[in-house]
């Protein structure tokens, strides 16, 4: 059976794409605030000389008025000559000065782009440099918590042989009847602390991106009825009843049978956690289209529709002051049903309970 990482979009894609859209904006506010103030001033500029030009007309108009009665033709030519040279000199002189601005203009950008290209290299030199030592971090803590969770796991093992030997070698008596108790008790403080290692390696492996999971085609159906043969016990011990809801009697999905199984797991005990003696709960599972669909319902308090968006978030917890578990059990479940590529979710309403469904891939459709 094959194995696969998970690669969702990691944190970093999304940096990335922010930064270069903020740069994008950054540009192009830059270059439409640049063009206002450069279509401003080109704008003085001809309002300038547009009455520097009417000033002069008015002159040489006034001028040509009082000679007109006494000037000799040659004159005349003479000063339309003249006034030629004149306008064809202030005419240059003005598209020198129009050069001379565009290309002041011209070198002005491009010192801009190249201060913002060294300014943004070494952004970006830096951010990979932050980058590779959170990485190099991150690995050292991934190969830390490997080995404490294996050498912590292999204690609790110990532990819990110690816990079954005393057990076995209870009497009949009192002493051996609460030496059995002592006993239980130990093998369940075990039993959740193993869960939580378990918690806290899935997590750092989904924050790594890599989650394992080995996906196969088979029957859904057949994980509905080991999740309820698990659960039904547990549930009827605190006065709920657990109903399962299957469509036909099999149905295919690609799966990893122990991830999925721990999926439900999670979300039937946060079901049976969270509902009051006396409330009922459903499993149901049912084909959506290409996909198989899984939901867990419950007749609990519900969730407030604000929180709705947060539920599959690291350490959420539906009540502050209740640490039964460090709130990573639904964050997991969204980890390991997105490595099936598949999604999930939780609908609620207050006072009228709760149904968290997910979906996983289906059998390929048939060529018609």
């Amino acid at each position: 059976m094959a194995t696969q990482d998970a690669k969702p979009q990691l944190p970093r894609a999304h940096t990335d794409e922010g930064l270069r859209t903020e740069r994008k904006k950054s540009d192009q506010e830059y270059a439409q605030r640049q063009s206002s103030i450069e279509e401003g001033s080109d704008a003085a500029i001809d309002k300038a000389r547009g009455q520097a030009d009417e000033a002069l007309q008015t002159a040489r108009d006034t001028a040509d008025g009082r000679r007109a009665r006494d000037a000799a033709p040659e004159e005349s030519e003479a000063l339309t000559r003249e006034r030629a040279s004149e306008d064809a000199t202030l005419q240059g002189e003005r598209d020198t000065a129009d050069a001379e601005l565009r290309d002041e203009r011209e070198e002005r950008m491009l010192a801009l782009e190249a201060l913002l290209y060294l300014e943004r290299a070494e952004t970006d030199l830096r951010l990979s440099g932050e980058r590779a030592n959170s990485d190099e971090a991150l690995a050292t803590r991934d190969h830390f918590m490997g080995m404490v969770s294996h050498d912590l796991r292999t204690l609790l093992g110990g532990i819990a042989l110690q816990a079954a030997l005393l057990k076995r070698g209870a009497g009949e008596d009192e002493a051996g009847r609460k030496a059995t108790q002592a006993a239980d008790k130990i093998q369940r403080f075990t039993a959740r602390m193993n869960r939580l290692i378990g918690d806290l390696v899935d997590v750092a492996s989904i924050e790594a991106g890599h989650i394992r999971v080995a996906p196969a085609m088979q029957d859904a159906n057949a994980l509905v009825k080991d999740s309820l043969e698990a659960f039904q016990p547990l549930a009827a011990a605190q006065g709920l009843t657990l109903d399962v809801e299957l469509r036909g009697n099999t149905l295919m999905a690609k799966f990893d049978h122990e991830r999925i199984l721990q999926v439900l797991a999670n979300l039937l005990s946060n079901a049976i956690k969270f509902t009051p003696a006396g409330g009922k709960l459903l499993l149901r599972v049912e084909p959506v289209d290409q996909d198989v669909r899984f939901s867990v319902t419950d007749t609990g308090p519900g969730i407030p529709s604000h929180q709705l968006a947060v539920v599959f978030e690291r350490f959420w917890q539906a009540r502050s002051e209740d640490r039964r578990g460090l709130g990573l059990g639904l964050y997991i479940s969204k980890g390991i049903v997105e490595a099936h590529g598949g999604r999930i979710w939780a609908e609620s309403q207050p006072d009228q309970g709760s149904t968290f469904l997910f979906t996983l891939p289906g059998p390929p459709a048939t060529a018609t």
